[in-house]
């Protein structure tokens, strides 16, 4: 039952489109329609993880306020209700970016999972109007081939997965961080996010094809543009206010 939701709503629609771009590009250049399908793929996501983004964003920014609450010494239960009195007051809400998150996952691992598992177009997955592609050139931009593994592609999604920790709305300091377990582990998680992550992609990209890492370093430097449009756009909101 599962396997055929998968197949049926994420798998085969992705695999369909990335036929059809390989058929419409010059040369049937098969790292362009990845990089093309990606970006539609984000696109399409983009109010979903605008939201995530906006969410983080905001937390920060009532971060100074979160630990006045904190630090003013009352009952639990109080401070139960000022935080949820502030969040009401600023409507927000701290787990629908978690929430977004987790609806965006199986798209992008559906994404993930047409390049890893190769690009070959079977008929039995194609819709009847959508024929296997007559031409199809490995060789991205004339330049490097992402049908085999590419190292110069895998040191660049590993660069981009830094990026894009970089640009990532950053954990709010906490007057308590010393005491407070979850300070602690949002800040230990940030740093591998940083430091560890991007070796770890870079690792993956190198171990599998091309097609993979150019999919990473799309999709993260989709994701830059993204967290800069957003910090910028909550910034001048701040300045308005």
């Amino acid at each position: 039952m599962l396997s055929t939701i998968w197949n049926t709503v994420l798998y085969q629609p992705l695999i369909n489109a990335l036929a059809f771009l390989v058929s419409i590009v010059p040369g049937g250049d098969v790292g362009l329609a990845v990089v093309i399908l990606t970006i539609l793929v984000k696109l399409i996501l983009f109010p979903l993880s605008q939201k995530s983004i906006e969410s983080q964003a905001e937390m920060n920014i009532l971060a100074p306020e979160l630990n006045k609450i904190k630090a003013s010494g009352a009952s639990k239960e109080e401070q139960a209700k000022q935080t949820f009195d502030l969040y009401k007051k600023h409507n927000t809400n701290p787990f629908s970016g978690c929430l977004l998150i987790l609806i965006q996952i199986p798209i992008i691992f559906a994404l993930y999972y047409v390049f890893l598992k190769g690009i070959k177009f079977d008929n039995g997955l194609l819709y009847s109007f959508v024929y296997v592609p007559a031409n199809m050139n490995m060789v991205f931009l004339g330049i490097l081939n992402i049908g085999v593994k590419s190292l110069p592609l895998a040191i660049m999604a590993g660069i981009s997965q830094y990026l894009q920790a970089y640009y990532m709305p950053q954990p709010a300091a906490s007057s308590t961080s010393g005491s407070d377990f979850a300070a602690s582990f949002a800040k230990s998680m940030q740093t591998q996010m940083k430091y560890v992550f991007p070796f770890l992609i870079a690792w993956i990209a190198y171990s599998v094809s091309g097609a993979v890492a150019l999919y990473w370093i799309t999709s993260n430097l989709f994701m830059v543009g993204q967290q800069i449009y957003v910090k910028k756009e909550k910034n001048f909101k701040i300045v308005i206010k």
